[in-house]
C-alpha cells in the first residue's frame, strides 16, 4: 500500500505570489510529484485567502480545502471569513492529528503552516510519532523544527514555484523511504485536471526545433510590424527599435529553447534568458544551441541540488543562474562564431539559388509549397530558413512565396466557396477560413476541405501558388507571412511586386475553385435530371 502524505499550510505571505493565489494548481502539482513517488495524499488542510496573509484581515475571503477520500482530490469544506475558515481548519486539524496518532498518516508536507495555530495539533502528533516532515517557509519551518519534528528538509518559499517545490518534497520523502521516483516535467494534470499526462523525465526528448521556431515566430512577427511602422513618415525613430529587437532575436529562441526542454517554468527562463544574452553574437542558431545547452542544463542540475538536500530557494538559484552560465558561456567563447557563420551560409545558399533565375526559382517554390506543408516539411524545414532570413532584414524570399502560395491562394479557394459554392453549406464552412486569411495572414488549412474534395480545385491551388511564387522571383519580392494581407506589402522590400504577386495567386484560385464547382454542380444536376 502507499505511504499516505498529509498536506498542511496556507496561501501564505510571499506563498501567495509565488503560487499561492491558485491553490488548487499549488495542489495539483504536488499531487502529481507524490504520485510518480509511489506516494497518496491522505489528509489534506489548506487555507486560501484571497489576498497575502501579510496583510490578510479576520475579515479577509478565505476558503479551506481539504482532502475527499472518495474523489481523489482536493475540495472545499469550508468557506467565509478568514476567521471563520482557521475555526473549520482547527477542527479540521484535530482529525488529521488523530489520523497521524493512528499511524494512517506516512509523512508531512508543510507549506505556510501555522505550528502555534491550525496545525498545532497536527505538527504535535508527527512530533510525537516521528513521522518525516518537509516544507517551505521560512518562520514556520523553524518553529516546527524547534519542536523537535523529524524534518527531513526545509527551506524558504523566496525563488521558488509550485513545481519546483513540489519536485523537491517528492524527491525528500522519496530519498527518506529509498522509493525510486522520477520527477514528471510537463504540463501534467492530477486529481483535479483532465487526467494524466505524465512526461518523460529525459529532456532530450523534449529537443525540437520546429517546436522551438513555431514558438518563437511571433517575436520575428513583432520584429517585422516595427520594420513597416519605420517606414510611416514621422515614424523613422522605430527603426532603432528594430535594430534592437534584431539583437534580442536570440535571446527569444533561447527562453523558449531552455523551458520547453527542461519545463521548469520560472527557472528555466531565468536559465534561457542567461545563456540568450551570451548567445546573442551567434545569432538565431546561437541562440537555440544555448537555450537548448541551458535546458538541459539546468534538469540536471536541478534534479542534483534537491538530491543533495539544498534549501529549494537555493536550488532555484543555482539551477537557473548556473545552468545558463555555462550554456551561454560555451556558446560565447566556442560556438558563437560557428553558429553565425552557418546562418550567414544558409542565407547565402538561398540568395545564389534565387539570383540564377529567380522567376524560376520563385516557381518551384510556390509549386512545392502545398505539398510540403500537406507532408508536414514545411515546419520542420522551411520556416527554420524564413526565420533565418528574416533575422537581418525582417523578411524572405520564402516569407514572400509562403503568404502568395499558401495564404493568399487559401483565400482564394475559400472566397469562391463564399461566393460560389457547391452548396450553400460550404459558404459557412468558407467564410471563417477567408477571414482568418486575410485577416492574420494564417490557417491555410482553410482551403483543405475544399482541395481534398475536388481535384481541379487541388490542381488550381498548386498553380496559383507556382503563379504567384514565380511573380515573387521576378519582381524580387521579400516578404513574411503571419501578418495581415494588407500589412505584408508594407513590409515587404518591393510593396508593389507583392501586391501583384499577392493578387495572382488570389484571383487565380477563385476562378479556378469557381470553375470546378460550377462544374460540381452542373455534374450533380445532370444526374439528379438522369435519374
Amino acid at each position: 500500500m502507499n505511504r499516505q502524505i498529509a498536506i498542511l499550510g496556507s496561501s501564505g505571505g510571499n506563498l501567495y505570489n509565488l503560487g499561492g493565489r491558485d491553490p488548487l494548481k499549488l495542489l495539483d502539482e504536488i499531487l502529481v510529484q507524490l504520485k510518480s513517488a509511489g506516494l497518496s495524499c491522505g489528509a489534506l488542510q489548506f487555507i486560501a485567502a484571497e489576498g497575502s496573509m501579510d496583510t490578510a484581515t479576520d475579515r479577509t475571503p478565505a476558503k479551506l480545502y481539504g482532502w475527499s477520500v472518495t474523489q481523489q482530490q482536493p475540495i472545499v469544506v469550508a468557506e467565509g471569513t478568514l476567521e471563520e475558515v482557521n475555526q473549520a481548519a482547527e477542527r479540521l486539524d484535530l482529525e488529521i492529528a488523530e489520523q497521524i496518532e493512528l499511524a494512517e498518516i506516512d509523512g508531512l508536507i508543510v507549506m505556510s503552516a501555522d505550528p502555534e495555530g491550525c496545525n498545532r495539533n497536527a505538527i504535535a502528533a508527527a512530533v510525537k510519532e516521528k513521522i518525516p516532515l518537509t516544507g517551505t517557509g521560512g518562520s514556520s519551518m523553524a518553529v516546527i523544527q524547534s519542536k523537535g519534528a523529524n524534518v527531513i528538509a526545509a527551506s524558504g518559499t523566496t525563488g521558488t514555484t509550485n513545481r519546483t517545490r513540489a519536485v523537491a518534497f517528492a524527491t525528500s520523502l522519496s530519498k527518506h523511504w529509498k522509493l525510486s521516483y522520477r520527477p514528471v516535467i510537463g504540463q501534467a494534470a492530477a486529481s483535479t485536471g483532465a487526467g494524466d499526462q505524465a512526461v518523460s523525465a529525459s529532456p532530450w526528448r523534449r529537443i525540437s526545433i520546429r517546436g522551438i521556431m513555431m514558438a518563437s515566430l511571433p517575436g520575428f512577427i513583432g520584429m517585422a510590424l516595427i520594420l513597416a511602422a519605420s517606414k510611416i513618415p514621422g515614424l523613422s525613430a522605430l527603426s532603432e527599435v528594430f535594430d534592437l529587437m534584431i539583437k534580442a532575436l536570440p535571446v527569444i529562441l533561447s527562453v523558449i529553447a531552455a523551458k520547453q526542454i527542461s519545463e521548469l517554468d520560472e527557472v528555466s527562463i531565468v536559465a534561457g534568458i542567461v545563456a540568450g544574452v551570451l548567445s546573442v553574437e551567434g545569432g538565431i542558431i546561437g541562440g537555440m544551441i544555448g537555450g537548448i545547452g541551458a535546458g538541459l542544463i539546468v534538469h540536471y542540475v536541478f534534479r542534483k541540488c534537491v538530491e543533495w538536500r539544498f534549501p529549494a530557494t537555493t536550488v532555484n538559484i543555482v539551477a537557473g543562474g548556473i545552468s545558463g552560465l555555462i550554456s551561454g558561456l560555451i556558446v560565447y567563447f566556442l560556438i558563437a562564431p560557428v553558429a553565425l557563420a552557418a546562418g550567414e551560409g544558409i542565407r547565402a545558399l538561398i540568395e545564389t539559388l534565387v539570383s540564377w533565375n529567380p522567376a524560376i526559382a520563385g516557381l518551384v517554390a510556390g509549386l512545392l509549397i502545398w505539398p510540403a506543408i500537406i507532408g508536414g516539411v514545411y515546419h520542420a524545414a522551411i520556416l527554420p530558413i524564413v526565420l533565418l532570413e528574416m533575422e537581418t532584414t525582417s523578411n524572405s524570399f520564402l516569407g514572400a512565396v509562403d503568404m502568395v502560395g499558401l495564404v493568399m491562394v487559401s483565400a482564394g479557394i475559400t472566397l469562391a466557396n463564399i461566393i460560389s459554392p457547391r452548396n450553400k453549406g460550404e459558404a459557412a464552412v468558407a467564410a471563417p477560413g477567408f477571414a482568418i486569411n486575410m485577416g492574420f495572414g494564417t490557417f491555410v488549412e482553410a482551403a483543405y476541405p475544399f482541395m481534398f474534395s475536388n481535384r481541379l480545385v487541388f490542381a488550381g491551388a498548386i498553380a496559383s501558388a507556382g503563379l504567384g511564387g514565380m511573380l515573387v522571383g521576378l519582381f524580387g519580392v521579400r516578404g513574411t507571412a503571419y501578418v495581415p494581407s494588407f500589412v505584408g506589402p508594407i513590409t515587404s522590400n518591393n510593396t508593389t511586386g507583392f501586391l501583384i504577386s499577392m493578387a495572382a495567386s488570389l484571383l487565380c484560385s477563385f476562378l479556378i475553385t469557381v470553375l470546378a464547382n460550377r462544374l460540381a454542380r452542373y455534374k450533380s444536376s445532370s444526374n439528379t435530371l438522369g435519374m
